[in-house]
């Protein structure tokens, strides 16, 4: 496999995800706060990405950055130096499911007592038990309809992002025993400074629900809530004892994830990235997007190849599959980052 490749041209450019529904992700103030004070101290060192291994990966994108920003025949005005990264699995862990799963059966939990049947219905009885793999396996797209309904639906949007907070501010990852907010990819942290500090604007675009991921981004990537897309639901103005809000309510508005992807892109940016950054099949049309335009184009692909310091996997991954996208990335000459061979550090 010829793992990295450079970063010149990219080369050219579904349906209801049901496990996306019910899966999805968060992470660390300090984190990125860590990573510019990384950055900064690099840059005076001359290395703006210090927690990645010399070699063709770092090479790629400093090379890119070099001819986007250099007068010259690959130069990009600053409006479009547009950069879009996935979030679960490409800025932070996403095994062994995606974080927002943990949130939704936080929140099934925190309901269950209300709701005595859920013992005995699926998926509701199995995702109480902590078996997804059951979970997923038996649902259907009425009833994961249903249970996203019911832990995130309802709820005013003050009231959604409180709960999302108070969440991620205190839950643990059940195989690492840190916060979600600690498990935050260091050398991302590195390239989403360097490419702002390189008058790039950084975008997160994810299948991950974008009233989940909006209350924390900035804190943590640096990232405002204006520059997140996400899988979307329906929402409602009313006025409540007088006051003004709005109500979350259950359908499906917009599923960010695969080919929805680019079409997000379009809907909240009106340019086409430049540079886009995935991990998996579902982020492959977004790098396909990306790669279609005119002029210098830079995808990667972060591929999970580092078992001991965080997970290793791609092909037949349940979670963050990385089949045809790897092919793509192999075929077009995108550069594809391996965790065990290009990374110093994986976590702050």
């Amino acid at each position: 496999m010829t793992r990295n490749r450079n970063g010149a041209s990219c080369g050219s450019g579904v349906a209801l995800n049901r496990r996306n529904l019910l899966l999805t992700g968060t992470t660390l103030a300090g984190a990125a706060a860590f990573g510019a004070i990384a950055v900064d101290h690099a840059a005076a060192q001359g290395d703006p990405l210090p927690s990645w291994n010399n070699g063709a990966a770092k090479k790629s994108v400093i090379d890119f950055v070099a001819r986007v920003t250099a007068k010259g025949d690959d130069f990009v005005p600053l409006p479009d130096r547009i950069a879009v990264f996935d979030n679960d699995g490409t800025l932070w862990t996403e095994q062994p499911m995606y974080n927002q799963a943990f949130f939704v059966l936080h929140r099934l939990q925190a309901l269950a007592p209300q709701h005595p049947d859920w013992t005995t219905r699926e998926p509701f009885a199995s995702l109480l038990k902590g078996d997804i793999e059951h979970a997923t396996a038996v649902a259907t797209e009425e009833n994961i309809a249903e249970v996203m309904s019911v832990s995130h639906a309802g709820m005013t949007t003050e009231e959604f992002e409180a709960s999302v907070m108070d969440f991620i501010t205190a839950a643990k990852h059940p195989k690492t025993g840190l916060l979600f907010t600690q498990m935050v990819y260091q050398p991302m942290q590195e390239l989403l400074t360097y490419l702002r500090a390189n008058g790039f604007k950084t975008f997160i675009v994810s299948g991950g629900g974008i009233e989940f991921m909006r209350p924390w981004t900035e804190r943590i990537y640096g990232i405002p809530p204006e520059q997140v897309i996400g899988t979307s639901g329906g929402l409602k103005f009313e006025l409540r004892d007088g006051a003004p809000v709005l109500l979350k309510l259950p359908e499906l508005v917009h599923n960010d994830d695969k080919e929805g992807k680019p079409v997000g892109i379009q809907r909240h940016i009106g340019r086409r990235p430049i540079a886009a950054f995935g991990n998996s099949d579902g982020d492959l049309a977004m790098l396909q997007w990306t790669a279609g335009g005119p002029g210098p184009r830079f995808c990667l692909y972060v591929h999970h190849t580092d078992a001991e310091r965080e997970w290793a996997y791609d092909r037949t991954s349940h979670v963050g599959k990385l089949d045809k996208g790897l092919d793509e990335a192999q075929a077009k000459g995108w550069t594809v980052v391996s965790m065990k061979d290009d990374w110093k550090a994986i976590y702050p």
